[in-house]
């Protein structure tokens, strides 16, 4: 329902463009282009990730552990093994990506590895390899492509309308101009709290599958209460891959005022404990 949702705003604001430029041709180049750039970023999202975090392969005789419980809980979870990548960073976090699950990926950063146990880090493991079963690297890499897509798209009206276009365009008459206008202002906005929405919800649900997957909700309790506590951020923290990562690359805010969780990619780490300390697995 929330990518249909999403559909219809850049359906929405090309036919507003086209009808401010009396240009019906804009509407289409609108949906071809978010189609095209969709689809881009989807067939090369791990690789964009991996390069934006400076990922490396994890060796398999160093990081011997890790690799042994991702392959373990793949097996259990019914997915070919992913590519597993480590890096280099105090913090602890984690990340999946890949355009399906014959694709792949998981990265952990070695504060993640230093700070977690066995039954903590199987927790993390089985929460990443959860988005991968859930098809969460799908949704989010189409998610991000809509909202930048949308930007773009309003930063480079404004900068027309700056240069004089609105004069060219007197016929469009003003509730045109007027909701031009509004939409380009507000529609990225509105489709960055829908992409924060979808990243919320997707959290829950890799827990409670990550839960199912290990049958010890214990360990993503507890992994989730040290990644809770450690307030610094990530050495390359980026607000473009901010949604993939288990918890809030930018460090441990969890305020529970209303507009601040409105404006989270992640749910408060309390919340996502108090729902797991619910389930019986």
């Amino acid at each position: 329902m929330l990518m249909s949702v999403f559909l219809l705003i850049v359906t929405a604001v090309g036919w507003l463009l086209s009808q401010y430029f009396q240009n019906p041709a804009i509407v289409y180049v609108a949906l071809v282009f978010a189609f095209i750039t969709n689809v881009w970023s989807y067939w090369y999202s791990d690789s964009i990730a991996i390069s934006s975090v400076g990922a490396i392969p994890a060796d398999p005789v160093q990081y011997k552990e890790l690799h042994q419980v991702v392959e373990n809980l793949a097996i259990t979870a019914g997915l070919p093994k992913p590519r597993v990548y480590i890096i280099n960073d105090p913090a602890p976090n984690a990340f999946a990506t890949g355009r399906d699950k014959t694709h792949a990926v998981i990265a952990v950063t070695t504060g993640l590895l230093g700070m977690m146990n066995r039954n903590e880090l199987e927790g993390v493991i089985a929460h990443e390899l959860s988005h991968v079963g859930n098809r969460d690297i799908l949704v989010m890499t189409v998610a991000v492509v809509l909202v930048g897509f949308l930007s773009v798209l309003a930063n480079i009206f404004l900068r027309m309308s700056f240069m004089g276009g609105d004069r060219e365009n007197k016929n469009a008459g003003p509730i045109i101009l007027i909701a031009t206008v509004a939409a380009m202002i507000l529609a990225p906005l509105a489709a960055q709290l829908i992409q924060l929405a979808i990243s919320r919800k997707r959290e829950y649900l890799a827990d409670a599958s990550g839960a199912i997957l290990t049958r010890y909700p214990e360990g993503l309790e507890s992994a989730l209460a040290k990644l809770g506590s450690y307030e610094a951020p990530m050495q390359r923290a980026s607000t473009t891959t901010a949604h993939l990562f288990i918890t809030n690359p930018f460090g441990a805010h969890e305020a529970g005022q209303f507009v601040q969780k409105l404006f989270s990619t992640h749910p408060p780490i309390q919340d996502r404990i108090k729902a797991l300390e619910g389930m019986n697995v």
